[in-house]
């Protein structure tokens, strides 16, 4: 039988933040699944650091919704709940949309990051890049539509939704491997935007959220 958390590794020069890294990469690469135990001695065992080096580590998962900490059960990988991802999908709806209405009034500079975003995410797909990397790049477009509005106090709400549904949205990639499919729609999103379409790039934005909502509670099983 494998030992507990054996393909994790790491340099012995590790930081906190370094071990913070490679347990995201494992939670995003489906090593470590929802509702698997983070164990202090385990962990720390096999990535060659001492546990309160794991325990700061563990607590900036937590802060990032990634993990969880319960009283007497400790940490483990965040199993999303599907209030929670049905009501982050629609509040990024409201924002983004907003983001959408206003592409032709919002400045050259947040028209341009919505371009560069949708590059960034269509060059990681091509290139392969990790569940990680994808779901950062995916995301990022989003914000970036937020971003239209103009107003940072709504790029740093969206920011913080996005947080919340990061593993989410990572392990639905992983279990459906769609990331082409998902820089497809994203691309004909930014089509429809360009061509000054502004209530069918609003239709097909509010189509693909709900989409994704619907994905995400199935492909994670966790329909109540």
């Amino acid at each position: 039988m494998s030992e507990p958390f054996g393909t994790l590794s790491l340099d012995h020069s590790s930081t906190v933040d370094r071990v913070a890294e490679e347990l995201r990469r494992a939670v995003f690469d489906g090593e470590l699944a929802s509702g698997t135990a983070l164990r202090e001695v385990a962990l720390a065992a096999s990535l060659g650091v001492s546990r309160p080096t794991v325990r700061e580590a563990l607590t900036l998962l937590v802060a990032e919704g990634l993990a969880t900490r319960e009283p007497h059960r400790g940490v483990s990988v965040t199993t999303p709940d599907p209030d929670s991802v049905r009501d982050v999908c629609r509040a990024r709806a409201v924002l983004e949309g907003a983001g959408v209405h206003r592409w032709e009034e919002a400045g050259q500079p947040a028209r341009d990051l919505v371009r560069t975003t949708l590059v960034a995410y269509t060059s990681a797909v091509a290139d392969g890049g990790s569940y990680q990397l994808l779901n950062e790049r995916h995301l990022a477009f989003h914000v970036s539509l937020v971003g239209l509005t103009g107003s940072p106090r709504l790029v740093h709400m969206a920011e913080l939704l996005v947080t919340e549904l990061k593993l989410a949205l990572a392990q639905v990639d992983r279990i459906r491997r769609n990331a082409h499919d998902q820089a497809d729609s994203h691309r004909a999103l930014l089509d429809l935007l360009e061509a000054g379409d502004i209530p069918g790039a609003s239709a097909f934005l509010d189509r693909h959220l709900a989409d994704a909502e619907v994905a995400i509670i199935e492909a994670l099983g966790i329909e109540r």
